[in-house]
């Protein structure tokens, strides 16, 4: 209910219902021309989740445009000079809205050239910014992608092997705590990356639900479309992406194989009580 208020408010008088500073919502007037991205769905969850995978399938919908890694976080502005400060303040373009600004307009303009309906994007980082990106778009929708932990310590090990254990375990702890954060924060919908994989049919049709667009089977043969290249910095590169297709999920990890500092979350997440993976859907 409170999202469709806060819609009905943006729309009349450019405020929205906040939560308080303590929970870290911030009140922030939007003036007309402000957004040019409408109900844009961030996908948030961590590296190595199989994040790439969903992108793809959504992208592969005839109104679902979802770029690779665009790095907002990364993105910055620099007012030089005290007269452009100034300048810009009187026209209520602080730093922070004008970083906003930016945000919206590489988005939009990502979604411009695609001739698609609406934006989904995915950067594991974003994770971390879940509290600005509903600063800057009020009506933003998020997907939760979850996978179990010790999978995504073991992926990123072997992504990353100069790191050591130790701190390849942090790193992973890190995102997984952020996502939880947001999960217990914004209301969304929630995919696992083995239901995915498993069932790609079954969660493209819930996440079009939430979404409220027609599902497309097309969506399941990515392989078909033009997603842009797999390379490193903009998503996964590996073969199983590039192979244009589903790849059955490799076994959940032995649950004694979670590193202590994942267990909390594993727990708390279902997999150190998970059950069986669901056998493949025929459409793999």
């Amino acid at each position: 209910m409170k999202k469709y208020v806060n819609a009905a408010l943006m729309r009349t008088t450019g405020y929205m219902l906040q939560k308080p500073a303590s929970q870290r919502r911030i009140r922030m007037r939007i003036r007309p021309g402000d957004r040019l991205l409408e109900a844009p769905t961030f996908i948030l969850c961590s590296v190595r989740s199989g994040s790439t995978l969903l992108r793809v399938l959504l992208d592969s919908h005839s109104q679902i445009h979802s770029p690779h890694e665009m790095h907002l976080r990364s993105m910055s502005v620099d007012v030089k000079g005290d007269y452009a400060e100034k300048s810009l303040r009187e026209v209520g373009l602080e730093p922070k809205r004008l970083e906003y600004l930016l945000w919206d307009r590489v988005l939009h303009r990502e979604l411009q050239e695609s001739g698609k309906r609406w934006l989904v994007n995915k950067t594991p980082a974003d994770v971390f910014i879940a509290d600005r990106i509903v600063e800057c778009w009020p009506d933003a929708r998020f997907i939760f992608l979850l996978r179990h932990p010790a999978a995504i310590a073991r992926s990123r090990q072997a992504a990353r092997p100069q790191d050591t254990p130790e701190r390849n375990t942090e790193m992973v702890r890190r995102y997984l705590q952020a996502l939880e954060d947001a999960r217990s924060t914004y209301a969304g919908h929630t995919v696992r990356y083995e239901d995915l994989a498993s069932d790609p049919a079954g969660e493209t049709r819930k996440i079009c639900e939430f979404l409220g667009l027609a599902w497309e089977p097309e969506m399941l043969d990515y392989g078909k479309f033009d997603h842009g290249r797999f390379k490193s910095g903009l998503g996964d590169w590996s073969e199983n992406i590039k192979s244009g297709r589903v790849q059955r999920p490799s076994e959940l990890p032995d649950p004694d194989s979670i590193p202590e500092p994942l267990r909390d979350i594993a727990r708390s997440w279902g997999y150190l009580t998970a059950p069986a993976l669901q056998e493949p859907s025929p459409h793999e």
